[in-house]
């Protein structure tokens, strides 16, 4: 009996892993942690250990993505620019790769605004609030090609103390929205 019903819960894994919205939700901690972290703080100064994300990936209109972001418990007062990178987080924080982009600039660094804009890259700035609190959005009108975006950084921003504003302060690993995680998981 258990093989009809691993066949009658097939579909319903495949429909989960095609959802239109994703919800990743995690704690920020070392990377060295002993089980590794979904969220990495690079900068405990500004994301505490144990600080709280909320990364929210709505694909449910048609060629359209909309990203948001929640942060509690890091630096109050502050803006963190954010943007989708296509490494996953890791203990150096350049493991996370370049910004995603919807057009790859064939120059890396990229640098050429044709490439490196907010229409091109998903991209957004979270203020945090006096309680180190804050939630941001932002919507682009084309969808991340499948396993391809994995990670959500958190950039240093302003004041950034410490810190050069563009610094990797923390990193997200992301559900893959499309489900090639899924996929690769079952071959």
């Amino acid at each position: 009996m258990p093989a009809p019903l691993a066949a009658a819960l097939l579909p319903l894994a495949l429909l989960a892993a095609a959802a239109p919205v994703s919800v990743t939700e995690a704690d920020f901690d070392p990377a060295t942690a002993f089980v590794p972290p979904s969220a990495i703080s690079h900068a405990p100064d500004l994301v505490p250990y144990g600080s709280h994300v909320r990364v929210v990936v709505d694909r449910s209109l048609p060629g359209r993505t909309v990203l948001t972001v929640s942060l509690a418990g890091v630096a109050a007062g502050h803006e963190f620019p954010v943007h989708l990178h296509t490494g996953r987080c890791g203990a150096d924080p350049a493991a996370s790769g370049p910004h995603y982009q919807d057009v790859v600039d064939p120059v890396s660094p990229s640098t050429d605004p044709a490439y490196a804009n907010g229409r091109n890259e998903l991209r957004l700035a979270l203020r945090t609030d006096g309680r180190g609190e804050g939630t941001a959005a932002a919507a682009v009108a084309w969808r991340p090609r499948p396993g391809e975006a994995r990670s959500l950084v958190l950039h240093a921003g302003e004041p950034a103390g410490a810190h050069g504003a563009a610094d990797r302060v923390a990193c997200v690993n992301l559900d893959d929205p499309d489900g090639a995680q899924a996929a690769d998981a079952a071959r």
